[in-house]
């Protein structure tokens, strides 16, 4: 279980190019990590577009943005492109790193349960530690929520 002010869980992913990708490479910057189910949905697509307009924002703040599904690398570049997303995508293929941070969870859609990612977003300090959690997160307002927790608003 992942909790506030503890380590955050060492990732190592590729990226859209197949570049291997750690969390570690970010120590000395606050990271934005979120967690979405899939590229090309129009909840995670909105999500992708409104992190990508306040990029600008996070960057003034040395904060960097990283969004992780289980897409392949080469879907996570086809929707870079298609956006023009400004951040880092992850490819988590197998599932090893939605498991590590527990937003694999058990989901349900007109009746139908079946498992997915639950969309999450982490913050993690400049230590690599974890610095708050939002769990299910509703697309909606929620990079502005992001941003102010990262002003300390």
């Amino acid at each position: 279980m992942i909790e506030v002010g503890k380590k955050a869980p060492a990732i190592k992913l590729p990226d859209s190019e197949g570049n291997k990708v750690s969390l570690k490479d970010f120590l000395g910057k606050k990271v934005v990590l979120y967690f979405y189910p899939k590229n090309m949905t129009s909840g995670c697509t909105q999500e992708a577009c409104e992190f990508g307009s306040a990029f600008p924002n996070f960057k003034k703040l040395k904060t960097t943005v990283i969004g992780i599904s289980k897409d392949s690398a080469d879907k996570h570049k086809k929707f870079i492109e298609k956006f023009n997303l400004p951040f880092t995508l992850l490819s988590d293929e197998n599932g090893d790193v939605c498991e590590k941070y527990g937003v694999w969870k058990e989901k349900s859609m007109y009746g139908r349960k079946y498992m997915g990612i639950e969309r999450t977003t982490f913050i993690i300090d400049e230590n690599g530690k974890v610095e708050k959690i939002f769990p299910k997160v509703k697309v909606n307002g929620h990079v502005d929520e992001v941003l102010k927790a990262i002003k300390g608003k």
